[in-house]
């Protein structure tokens, strides 16, 4: 089972299949508005827009699961990602990033890169689906060795 055969709910309440980009290189980051990270979301929409026409995506999952960092509603949400940050990458329905009732695209990731431990831990997943690497909350998205795995991972042939 690669990461492209799971499916989530878009933050509108749309069931997506995680196929739509298969082919591409994925980086994974649980979020939060009001976490002392939540600046990344500027690093995270730069990152995506720089990189986005090689087939690279960042796909956002907000999770309450740390200090009660995220208790906004989708709509909610999703006003503060495009007034605060002017996100266009996409965005999914809050969910469980760890522990019982943990979303199954965590429960994936966590299989061979461990629970994220805060906000804005980042999951790189490969063009073949596979995990790359996790990185922690501090690895900021225009932190160098962050940068160098997806270019790397970017290199690599599509499927």
């Amino acid at each position: 089972m690669s990461f492209f055969d799971l499916s989530a709910k878009r933050l509108d309440g749309q069931p997506q299949d995680l196929s739509q980009y298969r082919g591409q290189v994925v980086l994974v980051v649980n979020t939060a508005s009001e976490c002392g990270y939540t600046p990344q979301y500027d690093g995270l929409e730069k990152l995506y827009e720089a990189r986005k026409g090689q087939g690279f995506a960042v796909l956002g999952f907000p999770s309450n699961d740390f200090g009660g960092q995220e208790p906004g509603t989708a709509q909610e949400i999703a006003t503060f990602c495009d007034t605060r940050f002017h996100v266009k990458f996409p965005l999914f329905e809050k969910v469980k990033t760890k522990g019982e009732g943990q979303s199954p695209v965590f429960a994936w990731l966590a299989k061979d890169g461990g629970e994220p431990k805060w906000n804005f831990h980042k999951y790189l997943v490969g063009r073949d689906g596979a995990l790359i690497k996790a990185f922690p909350s501090k690895v900021a998205p225009d932190d160098r060795e962050l940068a160098s795995a997806i270019d790397a991972a970017l290199a690599q042939p599509r499927p």
